[in-house]
């Protein structure tokens, strides 16, 4: 007779529990349904979730293993672990003297034509020891961690060398490894055309197809392909020809698209079966279509429009009532998106895109694990699930926009451990009242 698992962790008197069961992706109306239970419980053994439901449903069922941790949440909301599908995290520089030119009217390609921007990022990483890279990324690991996100797909790009990119995703390998927060790697080795290759973009982009690719793949290194489609940056058959080459070599896709110009990025990514399209600021009416046809997930950069001065943010609710699958993503880089605070994006996205509470969580729990191809084990708290989840110091899921510009989460849990929050008192876990 099969020994019945017992709960290493238990988390009680939860005020509201979002668990996102249902459907998978949300689309439409269903980004508001967030499977709530009022007065909630979850348990888990090990990495996985074991029971979900009322809290003294959970704590009758679940039989506690010696020295479970037992976290009453004092009504509080918990959500799933959040999933930032859209991140690039290594790089050391960072570029705050961009960021005031740009209050005092440089545009983003203005200063990328004078060798700024992704250029600039570039330099200062071929010459950054891989130690100090290695640091610098823990850091911003850890804050990504300490504000609810617990998955991160996490690009190469800043190298444009073979060399180089091979050393950022040796990172991103190497701290997948040590670090609690999941990476999934993407290569994003068609980010820009670096400075030797200004006047010889074609010997680049073979570059990337006939060395890059076969190196990132013969060493495991990447899950998707990347690439920058984009005016100025890498057009439609460039764009076409490098996800071809990676397609073939077995990873799967996406797409930075229509960030700047409606230039089609949005309906290549869709007819070419891409995981997911991002930015999407400028998407046209046929790139939507495109989206919903295809199922391509769009993940959207508030954070990013903001940080630019932008006046146009992606049209998030046509791609909602059209049927999109709707992620959001922090887009945490040192140039254009400089954050590692997901509450911050729900918060822009409310008031920038209109998105209400309910879709936002959908867009950073379900939706994004779509994104990252996860759905089957993150975004939601549900049995078998991996106990991804966070406690906010909050009574109602809503606080998490309207409350801006401040991080509520109390206490992140990634595969069943605490990983960042106040500190453990024995095996018992009180949280300490709710703020006023």
């Amino acid at each position: 007779m099969a020994l019945q698992k017992r709960a290493t962790l238990l988390v009680k008197n939860i005020g509201q529990l979002i668990t996102m069961t249902g459907d998978v992706p949300r689309r439409g109306d269903q980004m508001r349904e967030l499977g709530l239970i009022e007065n909630g419980g979850v348990a888990a053994s090990g990495e996985e979730i074991l029971f979900v439901g009322r809290s003294d449903e959970v704590v009758g069922r679940a039989p506690l293993a010696e020295g479970c941790l037992v976290i009453d949440a004092a009504g509080r909301v918990v959500t799933p672990g959040f999933v930032d599908p859209h991140t690039h995290p290594v790089f050391s520089m960072t570029r705050e003297l961009e960021f005031e030119m740009r209050i005092q009217g440089r545009t983003y390609m203005e200063i990328a034509a004078a060798g700024g921007g992704i250029r600039a990022s570039v330099r200062d990483l071929r010459t950054t020891p891989r130690d100090v890279l290695l640091k610098k990324t823990v850091r911003r690991l850890d804050r990504l961690l300490a504000h609810g996100i617990t998955t991160i797909e996490a690009k190469s790009g800043y190298g444009l060398s073979t060399e180089s990119e091979i050393k950022q995703l040796e990172i991103i390998r190497d701290l997948n490894q040590t670090h609690p927060i999941d990476l999934v790697p993407t290569f994003l080795g068609a980010h820009e055309v670096p400075d030797e290759f200004r006047d010889n973009r074609e010997d680049y982009t073979d570059l990337v197809i006939n060395e890059m690719l076969p190196r990132v793949v013969a060493d495991g290194l990447a899950e998707f392909s990347d690439v920058f489609c984009e005016e100025g940056v890498f057009d439609i058959d460039e764009s076409r020809r490098i996800q071809q080459a990676a397609r073939e070599a077995g990873l799967g896709l996406k797409f930075h698209a229509d960030e700047l110009a409606s230039t089609g990025g949005a309906e290549l990514a869709a007819s070419m079966g891409a995981v997911s399209a991002d930015h999407l600021v400028h998407i046209s009416n046929e790139g939507i279509r495109a989206l919903v046809a295809s199922g391509t997930v769009a993940v959207l950069l508030p954070a990013t429009t903001f940080s630019l001065a932008g006046d146009k943010y992606a049209p998030a609710r046509r791609m909602i009532e059209a049927g999109v699958t709707v992620a959001l993503s922090t887009d945490c880089n040192p140039g254009s998106s400089h954050t590692e605070s997901m509450p911050l994006v729900i918060s822009l996205a409310a008031l920038q895109m209109k998105m209400t509470a309910a879709e936002a969580i959908s867009a950073v729990t379900v939706n994004a694990a779509c994104a990252v191809n996860r759905q089957n084990r993150l975004g939601r708290l549900e049995v078998g699930c991996l106990a991804d989840l966070v406690v906010w110091d909050m009574r109602d899921y809503r606080e998490l926009p309207y409350h801006c510009g401040v991080n509520l989460a109390d206490l992140v849990i990634k595969r069943g451990k605490v990983v960042s929050g106040v500190a453990v008192n024995g095996n018992v876990r009180t949280a300490p009242g709710l703020k006023d």
